[in-house]
């Protein structure tokens, strides 16, 4: 990779791939089977869910041109709004993280039930499911010297693949499957909001850009446009690839499907492309938890080092990893996993859960950070001024506010429940912040104090 003479070595090509990488996962992967009881309806959202994802991602570039050396959603807020909500975004971002490794595993598990219908049965696929969170896990307390070039390796090899099928399936779609626009049976208004989530959790990632903008080259200009072409080129792959397998896959088929690219790749190519698209989703799956299991110890760390998460943290384990924040993490999504297992929904159930959970606490960052930019400016600027806020920023406002109310009563109030548990965490973060400081001036004053003959 070329580097710039200012040592900057992330150009658009880069940023762009960056973006594509992180959202197309198992969002995408299982999308067409949840989206499928809504009919023509769903291509119609990806597309409104693709233009409010594209604002949304460039209030993050914004914010990213602001302040280049800092990235992330927890940051953002931090610096406009303070410490409180600072951790709750960071609180909610890292729940948004940890819910959302069943969602992925769920993929991986899904595709090893289609290769081997013998393990078809709840155990064996809850066994898998956490068997590969677990491993992933494993891998990443070790150190992954390679992250970023095996990050490359599974970016490609789910693009090729996918991409081929939502290009050249089109010519192989059946017209008929497409007579009907929204037969779930739901009024359209509700509908859309059914389907906000569904698609926005295969947005999530879209701020990907704007978190190494200190390496990136020109990053004013650079971080805008990687973003708009990224979440484009996501959002194009999206409808293509709806569009496709609803064309090819019987939508009373589709419906009940844990592997629907795969399904459709099968029409078309019989049992050798359905093997290649299955291997094609297990290296992706794989690598999406790699990315996210990182994430999700960098995320406490960092609020951690800020006085704002549990010192535990912040400690880095002898190979120099987030430890403790990636096998507490990876202990909740085993609860997740566990309670889910336990209960009689069914596969698109649970989901639908998980889906609505991951987004509902994803989006409240987003609703965050969408009206940020005015107010760093302003402190930037030692608040000499406030800038106006923007079309695209409300925009992207009223987008985030809309995910969050489709995610569904159960959703936001789990995830509320889990956004408010953070608060003791918070009030003791602060009162054992103070009493360290009323420590450290006794011990000041203590030494200072001239001795009593």
């Amino acid at each position: 990779m070329a580097t710039s003479p200012n040592g900057k070595s992330l150009g658009l090509a880069a940023c762009t791939a960056i973006v594509v990488g992180n959202m197309v996962g198992s969002g995408f992967y299982l999308s067409p089977a949840a989206v499928a009881p809504y009919g023509n309806l769903a291509i119609i959202v990806w597309i409104i869910m693709g233009a409010g994802a594209i604002c949304l991602g460039l209030t993050f570039a914004r914010l990213a041109s602001l302040v280049p050396a800092v990235g992330g959603p927890y940051a953002y807020t931090r610096l406009a709004y303070g410490d409180f909500a600072g951790f709750l975004i960071a609180w909610g971002y890292w729940i948004s993280i940890w819910t959302s490794l069943p969602v992925i595993a769920i993929a991986f598990a899904g595709v090893m039930v289609d290769l081997f219908p013998g393990l078809g049965n709840r155990f064996t696929a809850t066994c898998l499911t956490l068997g590969v969170i677990w491993a992933i896990v494993l891998v990443n307390l070790r150190g992954v010297h390679a992250a970023g070039l095996f990050a490359q390796v599974t970016t490609y090899a789910k693009l090729i693949p996918f991409g081929a099928v939502a290009i050249i399936g089109l010519l192989y779609i059946d017209t008929s499957h497409f007579t009907e626009f929204n037969p779930s049976g739901q009024p359209l208004l509700g509908s859309i909001a059914a389907l906000a989530p569904l698609t926005m959790f295969a947005y999530l990632g879209l701020e990907s850009a704007t978190v190494p903008a200190g390496d990136v080259q020109d990053a004013e200009r650079t971080i805008p446009r990687s973003t708009v072409l990224g979440i484009s080129i996501a959002a194009a792959l999206y409808v293509l690839g709806t569009i496709v397998v609803m064309g090819l896959v019987p939508r009373q088929e589709l419906v009940h499907s844990v592997a629907p690219f795969s399904e459709a790749a099968g029409i078309m190519w019989g049992r050798g492309g359905e093997l290649a698209i299955s291997i094609a989703v297990i290296l992706s799956s794989i690598g999406a938890l790699n990315g996210w299991t990182l994430l999700m110890g960098q995320v406490p760390m960092a609020a951690a080092r800020d006085g704002l998460f549990p010192p535990l943290f912040a400690r880095l384990s002898p190979r120099g990893v987030p430890a403790v924040g990636m096998i507490v993490s990876a202990a909740l999504a085993t609860v997740l996993v566990l309670v889910q297992a336990l209960g009689s929904e069914g596969f698109a159930a649970v989901y639908r859960l998980m889906v609505g959970l991951s987004t509902m606490t994803a989006v409240v960052p987003y609703a965050f950070c969408s009206l940020a930019r005015t107010l760093v400016a302003a402190r930037l600027s030692s608040g000499r001024g406030y800038p106006r806020v923007t079309a695209i920023e409300l925009i992207a406002f009223v987008f985030a506010m809309f995910t969050l109310y489709g995610s569904g009563a159960e959703p936001v109030l789990y995830g509320l429940v889990l956004l408010m548990l953070g608060i003791p965490v918070y009030v003791w973060q602060r009162r054992n912040a103070a009493a360290a400081v009323e420590s450290e001036e006794m011990t000041a004053g203590a030494a200072t104090r001239p001795a009593v003959s």
